[in-house]
């Protein structure tokens, strides 16, 4: 069950779209369920005499009085409206309990505490099965303003309850973290204009991904701006700075033409232009991107980066957690950028998942996730995974997002941890799709079966623990055709079992020949990396003779060269 609490300051407007035809003709039977008085409260929906204008005249009464005692001056945003809908899948509530769910809403909310004969009037208007909107006037019989603070909170706590009584699907508590959700007017119009998505979504999914790739504030507001994106910036009046920013999409005007902006709080919390300082440092400062003449480099970072964040999420640092749980969520955006192929629609619906999960009450220490933010963003700038490189970056990420789930479990945030479980899902999906045909054909590479019993002997002498569990895995063929690879490339299997070995998960995976196998795939090549690293002493070498020759003045470049060899 969830409620939505918002204000404003139209009274006869929500009541003539709470009993009139809806929208797309999809209000029917539009009538009271409950009021502050049933008998005193005009029903438009089942009397024909009553009319929008008596009821509002009805519910303002008090509004009205309060405006004469302050001389003329209506009370700013004085209508709670807050629609209670069941889940999907939930039964149809009858009117009689769609009362009870409405007296309990305004009594947690404190629009009128049970027994209160001084509170505020209010209606329970009930147009469709599976929700009813609740409206009251915030004014008090005495003149006072109610207690409503934090009642968005206190609402979602008591549908919490409500649910418990009449059996209705649990839903997760919120904490106020969300991202807004779009209006039923957004919705509507994305709708008539054939868009899956409203502008809304579509904009906050743009900033997202444009934050995790770019290095500083400028850049961001630069990369949004190609892509067709209005930017609008709020300067201060003193300092000249940016302390605010809107954006508007592409072709998403009002009736007059105008732009529909949405500034970058009202998008998610964590797009507001303070959140995204502590995740962009200044100009000057930012570490631009390198371009590795290793092109395995910057996937060989990501792995390692994000297996290290575990370490992040077992520490008693909840700060340092949140910093490397949102640097996860760049790195999802950009590994999904930088593949190709079917899995790359599951790796972008398992970051656009991911965003409700770094978000809780807990503040991020940002600085403490530099290596993860780094590596992220190097994987904005990457060349195609070589190798298995990628899928051993899916294999990380799904166990990072496994340990997001437990870590927000653990303390409470259930929102974020189901967020954190369909990122699990998504990703384990896109994994799958990249891993069968690659071990697959590794089963079928497998080497003779005197060099599996010897790659079997080094298991056993690097890794007794877990060795009989390794070599039960299905996985175990493809393995000993990856230990052979990685013998031809230079490595001791066992010495590199041994290294490997040692990392997190293998006690408790369910599959531990799997992860020694993608781990194994992203060690160097050590032929290759010998030749590449004496091509760059000779080419060094060359470099600093040559150097040294043209630096020197110009009466002594027509000296011997052996005499400048003998200093």
């Amino acid at each position: 069950m969830v409620p939505d609490v918002s204000t404003g300051s139209d009274s006869r407007g929500l009541i003539a779209y709470l009993f009139g035809p809806g929208r797309r003709d999809e209000h029917t039977n539009p009538h009271i369920v409950a009021a502050w008085d049933m008998a005193g409260a005009p029903d438009p929906g089942r009397d024909p005499a009553a009319t929008y204008t008596q009821l509002a005249k009805r519910l303002d009464h008090h509004v009205d009085l309060r405006t004469r005692e302050l001389g003329g001056k209506k009370p700013p945003q004085h209508v709670s409206h807050c629609p209670v809908r069941t889940a999907p899948g939930d039964r149809y509530l009858t009117d009689t309990e769609w009362a009870e769910v409405a007296r309990r809403v305004v009594h947690a909310t404190g629009i009128a505490p049970e027994g209160d004969e001084r509170a505020c009037r209010w209606i329970a208007v009930r147009h469709a099965d599976d929700h009813i909107h609740i409206m009251a006037t915030t004014v008090r019989v005495d003149g006072r303003r109610p207690r409503t603070h934090q009642d968005g909170r206190r609402a979602q706590a008591e549908c919490r309850r409500i649910e418990a009584v009449f059996g209705l699907r649990r839903l997760k508590s919120g904490d106020l973290t969300a991202p807004r959700t779009p209006t039923g007017a957004e919705r509507a119009k994305a709708e008539r204009q054939g868009q899956s998505v409203t502008a809304r979504q579509w904009l906050r999914e743009r900033a997202y991904a444009v934050a995790a790739a770019v290095y500083t504030e400028a850049d961001y507001f630069t990369v949004l701006q190609s892509l067709g994106i209005k930017v609008k910036t709020r300067l201060g009046p003193e300092s000249g700075d940016v302390i605010g920013y809107s954006l508007a999409a592409p072709g998403d005007t009002n009736s007059a033409g105008e732009p529909i902006w949405y500034g970058g709080s009202k998008l998610a919390p964590d797009l507001s232009i303070n959140r995204l300082r502590e995740r962009l440092p200044d100009q000057e400062k930012a570490d631009r991107p390198r371009f590795a003449s290793d092109p395995a480099e910057p996937w060989r970072h990501s792995i390692t980066a994000i297996q290290t964040a575990h370490t992040a999420l077992d520490s008693d640092d909840d700060a340092g957690a949140q910093a490397h749980l949102a640097a996860f969520g760049d790195a999802l955006y950009n590994f999904s950028s930088a593949t190709t192929g079917p899995r790359r629609a599951e790796l972008r619906a398992a970051a656009m998942a991911f965003n409700r999960a770094p978000g809780s009450a807990t503040r991020a220490d940002h600085q403490a996730a530099t290596a993860l933010r780094k590596a992220a963003k190097e994987l904005a700038y990457a060349s195609n995974a070589p190798g298995g490189f990628a899928i051993a970056l899916l294999f990380a990420t799904v166990h990072l997002a496994r340990a997001a789930a437990t870590w927000h479990e653990q303390r409470g945030f259930q929102q974020q941890a189901a967020a954190a479980e369909e990122t699990v899902r998504h990703l384990q999906v896109a994994y799958q799709q990249a891993a069968t045909p690659i071990l697959a054909d590794l089963n079928r590479r497998a080497p003779r079966a005197a060099t599996a019993r010897r790659f079997e002997q080094d298991v056993r002498a690097a890794l007794p623990d877990y060795a009989d569990r390794i070599l039960a895995d299905p996985t175990w063929t493809a393995l000993t055709t990856t230990l052979a690879k990685a013998e031809t490339a230079g490595h001791n299997p066992r010495r590199l079992l041994a290294e490997v070995g040692t990392q997190r998960e293998l006690g408790s995976a369910e599959h531990p020949a799997e992860i020694l196998n993608w781990r194994i795939t992203t060690q160097p090549n050590r032929r290759t990396q010998a030749a590449r690293n004496r091509s760059t002493i000779s080419g060094t070498s060359s470099i600093s003779a040559t150097s040294y020759s043209s630096a020197k003045p110009a009466a002594d470049r027509s000296k011997p060269e052996s005499r400048s060899k003998g200093r």
